[in-house]
């Protein structure tokens, strides 16, 4: 009988194990799944109660909160990630959407208003300031550059591996790819969404992704690792560098834009000043050194001869 049992309670465990196995998110490595019932699996982002859709990516803002969790415990700060974002990394306020709050602040009561992206766009300010609006990152360009191989990749093939890769890792829609161009090695990709229905991806968020995919930090499981072929050649890509548009201009004060033309004007002013002063102080030792040789010549005519 006990064997009997034995072989039954190994047959259940064997059946269990595979639904157990596939409880995990494939978007999101920080997302903690739990199966609730029989074929009913629920991820839930780390330290949050925010639950994760792993059918999509995760929301930037989502993603960004559950970085900052091990980092409040070993308090410790992240290095800036992104090229073109000078703030770097920080802990966020996020909408139960997922999207950021229009004004973030951090624990010294400085704040700021950023865009959909989670750039800033504005000067820090105060607890009192006011952002009146989440403006949308209209368009992102990204810049990039890989290995160079001992084949040469034809610029359609480039394209289409990138496009590939977009729409099928990153569940891009092809129609907000508005442009790859390739120019070895430099490659550069524009991410154009004026509209997004709330079924779509953001591009914000597929930039994010595609970021620390670069960085090989990635936010996919381990075992899910970035890989672009061009026809059976791999695309090693080396740098990426990342800019970001707004539907409306920066807010940023003409105080900071006035400081900084008047540094260029400053250091213009100077470096016109000291070419003058060593033109002067040139002509002055040339017209020094004529004067003494005409000197010296009219000595020498009104020197008496000596025959």
């Amino acid at each position: 009988m006990e064997p009997l049992f034995g072989v039954v309670l190994g047959l259940m465990l064997a059946v269990a194990s595979p639904a157990h196995d596939s409880c995990t998110c494939e978007t999101n490595k920080w997302a903690v799944c739990a199966q609730d019932s029989p074929g009913n699996c629920t991820c839930r982002l780390a330290g949050s109660d925010h639950p994760v859709d792993c059918s999509t990516l995760t929301s930037k803002c989502f993603l960004m909160k559950a970085e900052m969790m091990p980092l409040k415990e070993k308090r410790l700060w992240r290095p800036p990630q992104g090229v073109s974002d000078s703030d770097g990394m920080y802990n966020p306020d996020c909408e139960d959407s997922g999207v950021f709050k229009a004004r973030q602040c951090n624990q010294s009561s400085t704040c700021w208003c950023v865009n959909t992206a989670g750039v800033r766009r504005t000067e820090k300010g105060g607890s009192s300031l006011s952002c009146s609006e989440l403006v949308r990152t209209r368009w992102i360009y990204m810049e990039l550059t890989h290995k160079r191989s001992s084949s040469a990749f034809a610029v359609p093939d480039v394209a289409k591996a990138l496009r590939q890769l977009f729409e099928s890792r990153y569940k891009l829609h092809p129609k907000y790819i508005a442009a790859i161009k390739y120019d070895p090695p430099l490659i550069q990709i524009r991410l154009d969404q004026n509209k997004k229905p709330r079924w779509d991806v953001d591009i914000a968020d597929v930039a994010y992704y595609f970021e620390k995919d670069v960085n090989n930090d990635s936010v996919f499981p381990s075992n899910s690792r970035l890989t672009v072929s061009v026809n059976g050649d791999a695309l090693a890509i080396e740098k990426l560098g990342i800019y970001y548009v707004d539907e409306k201009p920066p807010e940023f004060s003409m105080r900071q834009l006035a400081a900084g033309i008047g540094a260029v004007v400053t250091v213009v002013l100077l470096t016109a000043g000291i070419g003058i002063a060593v033109l002067l102080v040139l002509r002055w030792l040339h017209r020094r050194t004529y004067k003494k040789f005409e000197c010296k010549e009219m000595r020498e005519i009104k020197a008496p001869s000596l025959e």
